[in-house]
C-alpha cells in the first residue's frame, strides 16, 4: 500500500483595496502569500498600471497564475473597448464564464480608472460598488470597513486612505501584511 499524503493545503493571501476621491484614484495592495501557517513572501506586488485609455489601476487576490492569465485576458479587452472600463469588464467576464479553460481560475480582480471601479469574479459578475470603494481578499471586508470610516469622517486623501485601511486589515487579518504597495491616477 502506498504512502498516503494530505490534501493540498489552501494558500491565502493578498488584500486589495481601491478609493477614488477628489478626482484621484488610489489602489493598494498588500502583498502577503502563505501556505498553511506558514508565510511564504510578505511583498509580492500584485497591484498594476495598464497603460490603456488615460490609464486604468488593477490589483488582483487568488492564485497569481490564474489572476495574471486573467489580467492578460482583461488588458486585451480593454484595449478592445478603447478604455472603456465597464465595457473591458464585461466582455472579459462574458469570456471567463464561456471559456472551459478560464472558468476555471481562481482569481479576482479589482480595476479602476478615474471614473469608475468594478470587481470582476470567476462566476460572471463584474460589480460597480455603490461608494467609492472596493475591496477583494483575505482582508477585503476590515479593509473596506476601515476605508468607509476614514472616507466618511477623515480629511485624508485617496492615497491615505487607501494605505491606513491596509494597514488597519493588516492588524486583523493574519493573511495581510503590513506592507502596502499604493499606485495612483490623476494625483499631482
Amino acid at each position: 500500500m502506498g504512502r498516503r499524503y494530505p490534501l493540498p493545503v489552501e494558500i491565502h493571501g493578498t488584500t486589495i483595496l481601491a478609493v477614488r476621491k477628489d478626482g484621484v484614484t488610489a489602489m493598494a495592495g498588500d502583498g502577503q502569500v502563505t501556505f498553511g501557517q506558514t508565510v511564504l513572501k510578505r511583498g509580492a506586488v500584485k497591484v498594476r498600471r495598464l497603460e490603456v485609455g488615460e490609464g486604468v489601476l488593477v490589483g488582483f487576490a487568488g492564485g497569481v497564475a490564474d489572476a495574471l492569465a486573467l489580467l492578460e485576458r482583461f488588458e486585451e479587452r480593454l484595449r478592445e473597448a478603447r478604455g472603456n472600463l465597464l465595457k473591458g469588464a464585461v466582455e472579459t467576464a462574458k469570456l471567463w464564464r464561456t471559456d472551459r479553460v478560464l472558468r476555471h481560475l481562481q482569481a479576482m480582480i479589482v480595476a479602476a480608472d478615474r471614473e469608475g471601479m468594478v470587481l470582476l469574479s470567476g462566476s460572471g459578475e463584474v460589480i460597480a460598488p455603490e461608494e467609492p470603494l472596493l475591496a477583494v481578499g483575505s482582508g477585503g471586508p476590515y479593509a473596506l470597513a476601515a476605508a468607509k470610516a476614514l472616507y466618511r469622517h477623515g480629511g485624508l486623501s485617496a492615497r491615505e486612505i487607501a494605505e491606513e485601511a491596509l494597514k488597519i486589515a493588516a492588524e486583523v487579518d493574519l493573511y495581510t501584511s503590513g506592507q502596502v504597495t499604493v499606485l495612483t491616477l490623476g494625483e499631482g
